[in-house]
């Protein structure tokens, strides 16, 4: 009999994976350090940000399936070549930063469960395991597993509740927003948009619905060109799904942050360690190792998602063969990418970043690349070209135009104060 748990994961498709990987390490250091400086005074932005993650992500899985192929590649297609390779550069140098970062952040809260075990064996031991499962695990066993990953997430749920009791206070600051014309503030305010709406999540959803296709037997472009209505019906409800789970576990890490460290004067977590270390004398041990378990799960999700997005972007820019589908004696190229970046960034964690503040300054870089991205998916969705009957409705260009303008106003007040 297959257990009930298994039955729901195996409904649940690229968004699901997509909106789980987006809470990666870089994600909670972000919601944590905004949780320790401003408490709950941007908790609005996890209700704020909802519709636009749904809306974005929503574009991007249908461009997917409409076109059978990826982002860059209906870029390489049918724009020019600098639209092309700027998006290309953006997301690989992004996401290869990021990946290091939550490489660093994995073996940091590791050693805080076994704290004799040495930084670097925990580093290289965590890179080669991701890099042997996501090269020769097929790619219906690896979805699997990246769902199974995912899980690890529900714990900041439970470290929410353990931390909170006046959820009155909470919900009100969900739902009324404030506003300070700070730098600091501001700052934060681009680093949660760029950690939430991430461009790697573009790339990454919309080669993902297409290794659906491929893996139901649309092994050609012009069998997976298309979609019918249950086809995009069925899309929209994972998408909607994966990115309200997102919207509740940073909602949990915000609320978390701000019940333990805010209250107690933590305003500034340096490390992941320092972070689920400061848990325990004010939240239990338990909350502490429930917070150092999240870290490392969510980094065996988030880590594969950030080198395979960076190398779809790369190899179907070059026109190389690609996917999770195929062996490694079918596409070095791809393979090669994801193994390239992985290493480079195993190696930014030897040249003496602060783990925290490396993903925390990540995701203000993934803030300042979003609006033209955005810009981009927008123009992509819009163009009847591409997308024949199945361009944007109303809805999608509202938030998505909002999403737009939100990125862009953020980053522009940056750079202003």
């Amino acid at each position: 009999m297959v257990h009930p748990l298994k039955k729901i994961l195996a409904r649940l498709g690229p968004g699901f994976v997509t909106g789980s990987s987006d809470d990666d390490p870089s994600g909670i250091a972000t919601y944590t350090q905004v949780g320790a400086q401003f408490g709950l005074g941007q908790l609005w932005t996890t209700a704020f940000n909802l519709p636009l993650m749904i809306a974005i992500q929503e574009m991007v899985g249908r461009i997917g399936m409409v076109t059978g192929q990826g982002l860059t590649a209906i870029l390489r297609k049918h724009y020019p070549k600098f639209v092309l390779w700027l998006v290309v550069l953006l997301v690989f140098v992004a996401n290869t930063i990021n990946l290091g970062a939550d490489l660093g952040a994995m073996a940091d809260s590791t050693r805080l469960l076994f704290p004799d075990l040495p930084f670097a064996a925990l580093l290289i031991g965590f890179t080669v395991l991701i890099l042997v499962l996501e090269i020769f695990l097929t790619y219906r066993t690896y979805a699997e597993v990246l769902k199974w990953f995912a899980l690890s997430l529900l714990g900041y749920a439970v470290t929410a509740f353990i931390v909170t009791s006046d959820w009155s206070v909470v919900l009100h600051s969900l739902f009324m927003p404030t506003f300070t014309f700070d730098r600091g503030f501001i700052t934060a305010i681009v680093a949660v948009l760029g950690t939430t709406i991430s461009p790697y999540l573009f790339i990454w959803q919309a080669d993902e619905e297409i290794e659906e296709e491929i893996a139901a037997g649309r092994t050609t472009i012009a069998q997976r060109r298309g979609a019918t209505k249950e086809e995009i019906a069925n899309m929209r409800r994972d998408t909607v799904i994966g990115m309200t789970f997102s919207q509740i576990i940073t909602f949990s890490i915000i609320v978390t942050a701000a019940g333990t460290f805010f209250r107690h004067g933590l305003n500034d977590i340096q490390t992941t360690t320092q972070a689920a270390s400061a848990l325990e004398p004010l939240a239990g041990q338990f909350a502490a190792h429930l917070f150092a378990l999240g870290v490392i799960g969510t980094g065996l999700l988030a880590v594969p998602v950030l080198s395979a997005s960076a190398s779809y972007a790369l190899s179907e820019a070059l026109g190389w063969k690609n996917g999770l589908y195929k062996k490694l004696k079918q596409a070095h190229g791809f393979y090669g990418a994801i193994t390239i970046a992985t290493f480079i960034g195993l190696i930014i964690n030897f040249i003496g970043i602060n783990p925290i503040k490396a993903l925390y300054w990540t995701a203000v870089l993934n803030g300042l690349i979003t609006p033209p991205l955005v810009l981009i998916i927008l123009l992509v969705a819009n163009n009847k070209k591409i997308m024949g009957r199945w361009t944007n409705g109303y809805w999608s260009n509202l938030f998505g135009g909002i999403c737009l303008v939100a990125t862009a106003l953020a980053v522009t007040l940056l750079f202003a104060l």
